[in-house]
């Protein structure tokens, strides 16, 4: 089974998160699939991931700039592990590929639009029902995240 961390976006939103999330991945030797919504988006977040931050480069590609064989983040909006990536990252509720097939899952969501967080609890249930490792993240008041839930605990 797979771990999938559930990350509740209420301080910033993916354009902010999404960096320093994949800046941690790629800093343990793993790889990831982002897997958005549409084209579009994945053409803006492959645009941002060159210019987030002026000190920052995270390595990355998408069907439109790069080879995925060679990427450690690729960003897609298909059902598909080109990079043999080891972490799956899905934003905008997309649920696409099996977590399963993954040493770990991202699941980040809006915590500002109420279909996104239910859609995510949907998602929380129906994985805690196949047997995933779940975990709960939430941002504070200084964008920091804390741990609310755990499926090994008592939730």
């Amino acid at each position: 089974m797979a771990r999938i961390d559930f990350y509740h976006l209420q301080k910033w939103p993916l354009e902010r998160a999404l960096p320093e999330l994949l800046e941690r991945v790629v800093a343990r030797g793993m790889k990831a699939v982002v897997t958005v919504g549409s084209p579009e988006r994945a053409r803006d977040l492959d645009a941002l991931l060159w210019t987030y931050a002026e000190d920052s480069w995270l390595p990355h590609a998408s069907a439109d700039t790069g080879v995925p064989e060679i990427q450690p983040v690729w960003i897609t909006d298909k059902a598909e592990n080109p990079n043999n990536a080891d972490v799956l990252v899905i934003a905008d509720g997309v649920e696409l590929l099996d977590p399963a097939d993954f040493a770990r899952c991202l699941d980040i969501f809006d915590g500002a639009v109420g279909d996104d967080v239910d859609a995510a609890r949907r998602r929380w249930a129906r994985a805690r029902e196949a047997g995933h490792d779940l975990s709960y993240w939430q941002q504070d008041a200084n964008g920091r995240w804390t741990q609310k839930a755990n499926s090994a605990r008592n939730e």
